[in-house]
């Protein structure tokens, strides 16, 4: 058996073949981001673009899949492609260490982005370039300060409620005059627990959750098209 027999008895041989025939970017490799690279590597696509311009530090051991004790310092892009071609030596990454903003233009045309920044500027710029290259993409709200994952729903932005980080992102996008799009949101209230340097306190099994539902979004999507 290959190793994605079992994706296979799922999606079937033309599914797993248009995942391996699809190039997916991820803007964003940490907390929600690397759960989300993990699943795409492992359900077979074949070609990453990663974005991210940080190095893992210690804070992040808590929630990134890639944040290790020996990874510690390392930019995070290429300790998410070492894991990768660990999972499946046959994927092609392309691991690109910058910070995404309105300057930004990038030299590819991926046929799906996953958005998993925390910054609302720069998650705004990251939607005006992919609808202007005509690329769809999902993106996630805010997934810290929860507890609760049977809260986390996807659905258009402007449908979201509750999500403070959803609410700014309706009005930047309306000012942007952008179309509206798909994003992973919670309609959880979020807890106080927010430090000096607006820190917020996060969990893995919510972080996680949303960055597997957004994996899962673009793998259903990819492999039915």
């Amino acid at each position: 058996m290959d190793r994605l027999h079992r994706t296979r008895m799922l999606l079937g041989d033309s599914g797993v073949e248009r995942l391996r025939n699809s190039t997916v970017m991820v803007v964003g490799v940490g907390a929600v981001g690397s759960f989300a690279v993990e699943s795409l590597a492992r359900s077979g696509i074949g070609h990453l673009i990663l974005v991210d311009a940080d190095v893992v530090e210690e804070s992040n051991i808590n929630r990134q899949l890639f944040a290790l004790d020996s990874t510690v310092g390392q930019p995070k892009v290429d300790v998410a492609a070492a894991r990768i071609h660990d999972i499946n030596p046959d994927i092609r990454v392309d691991a690109l260490r910058l910070f995404f903003d309105e300057k930004t233009n990038l030299d590819c045309r991926p046929d799906y982005i996953i958005d998993a920044i925390d910054t609302t500027e720069s998650k705004v710029a990251l939607a005006r370039w992919a609808q202007n290259a005509g690329i769809p993409m999902v993106s996630s709200m805010g997934a810290a300060r929860k507890t609760d994952i049977s809260r986390i729903c996807v659905g258009p932005l402007s449908k979201t409620t509750v999500c403070p980080l959803a609410a700014r992102m309706r009005r930047l996008v309306r000012d942007a005059g952008l179309a509206d799009f798909d994003v992973v949101y919670s309609t959880q209230p979020a807890i106080a627990a927010t430090a000096a340097g607006r820190t917020f306190g996060s969990l893995i099994t919510v972080t996680g959750a949303f960055g597997l539902t957004l994996a899962n979004y673009v793998i259903m999507n990819l492999s039915d098209s």
